[in-house]
Parts: structure tokens; sequence; C-alpha cells
């Protein structure tokens, strides 16, 4: 499990640097993942599928304790009930409308999918 969590946090490095080195706008954690996505069929091509099975051992078990990832937010919600308290609307607002955004472009990413398929040809 220690090399799958040091790979995790290799990917996550090269992610902050290629981030830090060229000034992109994305998170280097999201480079990171998605460096490790194309990797690790690469991986498993060269025979080293226990390396997948450690990375994936790793990832399970920070999953299992995502909760305990979320106690530095809370204790940043409570630090700041003042700044909330003032402009609880505002926040309260942006979250809602974030929220139905997020979902009208999920249904329409999911219906322009479902169109495609259904136009291929079947095999």
């Amino acid at each position: 499990m220690l090399r799958g969590l040091a790979l995790l946090l290799l990917f996550q490095l090269a992610g902050e640097s290629i981030v830090f080195l060229t000034g992109l706008k994305i998170p280097g954690p999201v480079i990171g993942l998605v460096l490790l996505a194309i990797a690790l069929p690469l991986i498993a091509r060269f025979r080293a599928d226990h390396l997948v099975a450690d990375v994936e051992r790793a990832s399970d078990t920070l999953l299992g304790n995502l909760g305990l990832f979320f106690i530095p937010a809370g204790v940043g919600v409570v630090a700041l009930s003042g700044v909330i308290g003032t402009h609880g609307a505002a926040i309260f607002a942006v979250l809602v409308i974030s929220a139905l955004v997020t979902l009208a472009v999920t249904v329409w990413v999911f219906i322009a999918v479902r169109r495609l398929i259904a136009a291929r040809p079947s095999p």
C-alpha cells in the first residue's frame, strides 16, 4: 500500500509541477489524476500489475476515510461564521445556481451522448 500511496503522491507532484512550470489555470491534482489515468493502463501493459493493485488498495483506503478530509473545511466554516452570516444569502444563491447549472449541463451531455449512441449503426 505504501508504494501505491507513493505513486499517487508522485503523480500529484507531477501535476503540481506542470502547473507551476506552465502557469496553467487547472489544479495540479487534476492534471496528476489525468496523468495517472493515462499511466495505469501502460503500467498494466508492462506486466506491473502489482503497482496497479497497490494504487487501488491505497485509493480504497483513502476513499474509506474520506470523511476525515472534510474536518478542516468544517472548522473553516465555524471560524468564518461571521462572513457566512454577512454574505449567507449570496453564498446560498451561488450554491443553488451552480447546482442547477451543473444539473442542466449533465442532462444536456447525457442526451447528446444518448443521441450519438443511438445514431451509431448496429454491429
